[in-house]
């Protein structure tokens, strides 16, 4: 009896969990904007009658509806080249260890800005090493790109190779600072 208790405790704790962490709906009513009344009460555009089916003299007489012409869109001008924050080339960090192996990173800079960063050497002797950093690897290389920096989030279940990437990868860009 205490197992099927417990046992409905826990589908009701799950079923509880799962509709509170699921988005909110949202109803969205469109809403057909009315003309401001030009005199006294009446509106500029007053609603025709319903009466019954339209004939074909009904929908003759209607103009038919037209798409709102878009706007222009104005065009950029091409961004100026810059010097960047880096000069170009191939950089290459330390050695940093990550507790199950070593991480050692090249940064390729190219147009003044960090263009690439490849794993050297990482740890990938073991199955779980090779799953973890499988995983962690492409995140830590596409954050370190966008941020053009190594001040990259640490990635949960790969702590050790996170932080061995941001020394590794730090070490390489401060060698490329112009």
């Amino acid at each position: 009896m205490k197992k099927f208790i417990l046992s409905i405790s826990l589908i009701g704790a799950f079923a509880f969990y799962v509709l509170m962490s699921s988005p909110q709906l949202v109803l969205v009513v469109a809403q057909t904007p009315v003309s401001p009344p030009t005199e006294e009460g009446s509106n500029q555009n007053p609603t025709p009658p319903i009466s019954g089916n339209p004939t074909e003299t009904d929908t003759q007489s209607q103009p038919p509806a037209t798409a709102p012409t878009p706007a222009p869109v104005p065009v950029a001008a091409a961004p100026k080249p810059s010097s960047g924050l880096y000069k170009d080339g191939s950089y290459t960090g330390p050695l940093t260890d990550a507790y199950y192996g070593y991480v050692q990173v090249q940064a390729v800079i190219q147009g003044g800005k960090l263009a690439d960063v490849s794993f050297l050497r990482y740890p990938n002797d073991r199955g779980t090493s090779i799953y973890i950093n499988s995983q962690a690897m492409p995140y830590l290389k596409m954050e370190a790109i966008q941020a053009q920096s190594a001040k990259v989030d640490i990635i949960s279940g790969a702590t050790a190779t996170s932080e061995a990437f941001i020394k590794s990868l730090g070490s390489a860009l401060a060698s490329a600072k112009s």
